[in-house]
């Protein structure tokens, strides 16, 4: 009995070719600002979905996803309440923010860098031979380049995705695993509320970071 996902890419094994349904049960959907200029504030959206397609060639794969902007939480329910007015989100008028990828590309690794730290590892060898040197891992570092859309205004996006790993889970079901980081400036979307600190700076940072993390399994074969 083959132990599947089987495909090999660049040294790495990647899911088969299919549709892939963010697991709702490992997923989070979070995001981070500073707050005072000093200290960040994590919140996250406890509901969204994403679906991803896996190609034949992993460099067409494509994601959709939307998040339902209701399902916001700082774990301050003042805060929440603010950041779901018309001043940030507004969720009334906007309950959903989307995203939709538009390519993708593998991160290698950046041999020099890597040969560097192979040769500081061993320094009683100015000239080692090559095959005696350790192998330098696959890199499962990729740039996911997307439309963002935030309150009905799009801006294109980089998600800075570290792949996991796939395999098949103890329920006979094909997955893999992935986090993601994005940052953004608010602004650009139209969420321009602030207030101006006496001490110099603002009370919200301009800057957000997306942070993803994440299972997907396989929905259908491809």
């Amino acid at each position: 009995m083959v132990d599947r996902p089987i495909r090999e890419w660049n040294g790495l094994t990647i899911p088969d070719a299919g549709v892939y349904k963010l697991d709702d049960a490992h997923k989070r959907l979070g995001f981070l600002a500073q707050h005072m200029m000093v200290s960040p504030v994590r919140g996250e959206f406890a509901r969204g979905n994403a679906t991803i397609f896996v190609a034949e060639d992993p460099m067409r794969s494509t994601v959709t996803a939307t998040i339902d902007t209701t399902s916001l939480t700082t774990h301050n329910a003042d805060r929440d309440t603010h950041l779901s007015s018309a001043d940030f989100l507004d969720v009334e008028r906007y309950p959903v923010i989307t995203f939709r990828s538009t390519g993708v590309q593998w991160q290698q690794n950046n041999d020099e860098i890597f040969l560097w730290a192979r040769l500081r590892n061993n320094p009683l060898s100015r000239r080692p031979n090559a095959a005696s040197l350790p192998a330098a891992r696959p890199s499962g570092k990729f740039v996911v380049n997307g439309l963002l859309t935030i309150r009905d205004v799009t801006r294109p996006i980089d998600l800075n995705v570290e792949y996991g790993g796939a395999r098949r889970d103890p329920y006979d079901r094909d997955i893999f695993g992935f986090s993601a980081t994005a940052d953004f400036e608010r602004e650009d979307f139209g969420l321009v509320w602030n207030v101006l600190l006496e001490s110099g700076g603002f009370l919200v940072g301009k800057s957000v970071r997306i942070e993803i993390a994440g299972e997907a399994i396989l929905e259908t074969a491809g």
